[in-house]
């Protein structure tokens, strides 16, 4: 499903991303760990198309598409989400406003039938009770007053709306108390366990793979993936730390 091979990028002309390479595949999850300033975020970052984050060297193939001509509206469309660490406030629109327009781009995109105001409220409505969020907190503007377990909730709302084949959520467990880890976790897992399906988990801890298997783990370091592994690689990283384990 996506394929990334010596991927170089760099920000604000400085180099991150220094070769790294990637095979996922539907219905595989993968967790990417590493110490701060790995690259982890930029990995993500480039996927999603986020301008100033400029890749120099490499490639990178989703779902047979070459991704990296794709603008991040058409990345979208083609089945990528990116979640992300800090989920931004957009003050002035609605929840369900944005979700629905941005839900209904992407099935034109695609060529299918844009969702009726009733349809997508009944979906919004589902998807906000499996996380255990209340329906009419989507009535307000996107995030905004949200502590940072709705931010999070309400990302996961987003993503079992929009369905994508391929998730990549950076750092999703930062600011989760434990209830909140359990719903998120238990969200990914309603969302995108499928064989047609596939998630990009970066994360700095084990706590999140409690509840989200992976099915490999790699650590990042200085640009690119050192080690690769079972889940049992989170646990030697726990216990040693990245260091001992990246050497």
């Amino acid at each position: 499903m996506l394929s990334i091979n010596n991927l170089h990028a760099t920000v604000a002309d400085k180099p991150i991303l220094k070769g790294l390479s990637l095979e996922v595949n539907a219905g595989e999850v993968h967790a990417i760990m590493g110490p701060n300033g790995a690259g982890k975020s930029t990995l993500g970052y480039v996927l999603g198309g986020r301008p100033g984050y400029e890749v120099t060297e490499g490639s990178v193939s989703f779902d047979g598409a070459d991704l990296l001509e794709l603008a991040p509206h058409e990345r979208a469309a083609a089945g990528l989400f990116l979640g992300f660490q800090y989920p931004v406030e957009i003050p002035g629109i609605s929840s369900l406003q944005f979700l629905r327009e941005a839900l209904n781009s992407q099935r034109r995109a695609r060529g299918e039938a844009p969702l009726s105001g009733a349809d997508f409220i009944k979906l919004a409505r589902a998807q906000a009770a499996a996380l255990g969020m209340d329906a009419e907190m989507l009535k307000r503007p996107v995030n905004v007053g949200f502590s940072g377990g709705e931010k999070k909730r309400s990302e996961m709302v987003q993503m079992g709306i929009l369905a994508p084949k391929l998730a990549i959520l950076d750092e999703t467990d930062s600011g989760l108390d434990i209830d909140a880890l359990k719903a998120v976790g238990e969200g990914i897992n309603r969302i995108m366990r499928a064989p047609d399906k596939a998630v990009l988990l970066i994360t700095h801890y084990q706590r999140l793979l409690d509840y989200v298997q992976p099915d490999f783990v790699h650590v990042l370091a200085e640009g690119r993936i050192v080690r690769s592994g079972g889940p049992e690689l989170a646990l030697e990283l726990e216990r040693e730390g990245y260091g001992a384990v990246a050497a």
